[in-house]
């Protein structure tokens, strides 16, 4: 018995083959009926696909069974520390140290004693048209969790 494919090998795998055929992460999104950077997420393993997702990735991407056993896999979240390297991973935990302790006192303001949950949780992504340089638009929609004592 071999064992199951790593879900970071799986990723590369994925990353070249929508590369090389020239396939976007809104296609690939599309092709399984998912929000693009939900699927995006689980494409690179931070979510288990269905069986029919990995299915249909797999099968537009031309890739093995091996590859969709493995997007089926639950994963160990979290990110690699060597990537807090790269610039744009980088800009987005500096604007949650410059604006997360204000969102932290406006969150408790508005809501009262709880958090943003990060597992009922919807991620959106978008491109704003702007005179002086086009936006990143990227909206977090998480379920408050109260606090109960």
């Amino acid at each position: 018995m071999t064992p199951i494919m790593p879900k970071a090998d799986a990723a590369a795998l994925i990353v070249a083959a929508r590369v090389r055929r020239g396939l976007t992460w809104s296609e690939l999104a599309d092709a399984i009926g998912a929000p693009v950077v939900w699927s995006t997420a689980a494409a690179l393993g931070q979510h288990p696909m269905t069986t029919e997702q990995a299915q249909r990735v797999c099968a537009l991407l031309e890739l093995g069974d091996d590859v969709a056993e493995s997007l089926q896999l639950q994963p160990s979240r979290g990110m690699d520390p060597e990537l807090m390297r790269d610039p744009t991973i980088y800009r987005f935990a500096e604007a949650l140290a410059v604006y997360g302790p204000a969102l932290k006192e406006l969150i408790h303001e508005e809501f009262g004693d709880g958090i943003m949950s990060a597992i009922n949780f919807r991620v959106d992504f978008s491109r704003r048209q702007d005179p002086e340089g086009d936006r990143v638009v990227v909206t977090f929609d998480g379920k408050f969790l109260d606090y109960k004592w």
